[in-house]
């Protein structure tokens, strides 16, 4: 496959003009997802501040939030730590009809808890081991996988970072363990090899998705997913509002006056 570079940021009127359609697209293929009962699970991986969740945020934007599930679980609580390590997340896999997306997923084991001391060397490399497993029983089963890692550059991890800092609209995106993991890049880059090396099979394939233009990136991943699950426009049956019944019809506006409104200030 041929890799374009741009050397130019897309521009906001082309980028939201072509993810409009690309957003339409999805519309269609909630419609078929949900008609063929397919299970399809997203995996969305990568370094901090890759734009995973902006790249969410346009997938979903307008879908049925009963298709497309956005799925980001919370570190784990003492009982679940005690569980086997991939039980947390089955209850969250697709039923019919269903897009469940991880944000962040099982291979918090991969990364983050290799490299920041949260698991043993053996926990990590008995998991790199039986996640193959798990995930062609997942496919074997009738689950699509797919699963993508967002790759940012060195130089712009540290603009978006810094950027974090001084923006109070995205200071809540900076965390202590944000600002711990800054300092081990090359430990996040190892643990991302190794993970690529165990997991990246045949049946449950890893696809790297370049993200130091977040706007592009968006759409690319979009495209990526129209084209991975393979679907057809639904016919829809045609929707005409009947007439509102007028029966015991009265001034209904007439009985909120005197009520508390919140000050209308725009």
């Amino acid at each position: 496959m041929t890799t374009i570079t741009h050397t130019e940021p897309l521009k906001r009127k082309a980028y939201e003009k072509e993810l409009r359609k690309l957003q339409a697209q999805l519309c269609l293929l909630q419609d078929w997802v949900k008609q063929k009962g397919l299970r399809v699970i997203v995996v969305f991986e990568g370094r901090d501040a890759a734009g995973k969740g902006g790249t969410i945020r346009a997938i979903t934007e307008r879908v049925s939030p009963r298709v497309f599930r956005v799925v980001a679980l919370p570190a784990p609580s003492d009982r679940e730590k005690t569980q086997m390590f991939l039980q947390r997340y089955v209850p969250h896999f697709p039923a019919a009809g269903e897009i469940v997306i991880f944000d962040r997923s099982w291979y918090n084991r991969a990364g983050v808890e290799l490299v920041m001391g949260f698991c043993t060397p053996e926990e990590h490399k008995r998991f790199l081991k039986g996640c193959p497993v798990f995930e062609k029983y997942m496919v074997e089963s009738g689950i699509l996988l797919l699963k993508i890692w967002l790759e940012v550059g060195m130089e712009e991890q540290q603009r978006r970072f810094e950027a974090r800092i001084t923006d109070p609209l995205r200071q809540w995106k900076l965390s202590p363990m944000d600002i711990e993991s800054w300092t081990r890049w090359y430990d996040y880059s190892r643990a991302r090899d190794m993970m690529l090396a165990a997991t990246d099979t045949p049946y449950a394939p890893w696809v790297i998705l370049r993200s130091d233009d977040k706007k592009r990136a968006r759409l690319n991943c979009i495209r990526f997913l129209l084209d991975k699950i393979p679907h057809k426009k639904v016919k829809r049956q045609k929707v005409k509002l009947p007439r509102r019944s007028m029966r015991e019809a009265y001034d209904d506006g007439a009985s909120l006056k005197g009520r508390n409104h919140i000050p209308e200030r725009y």
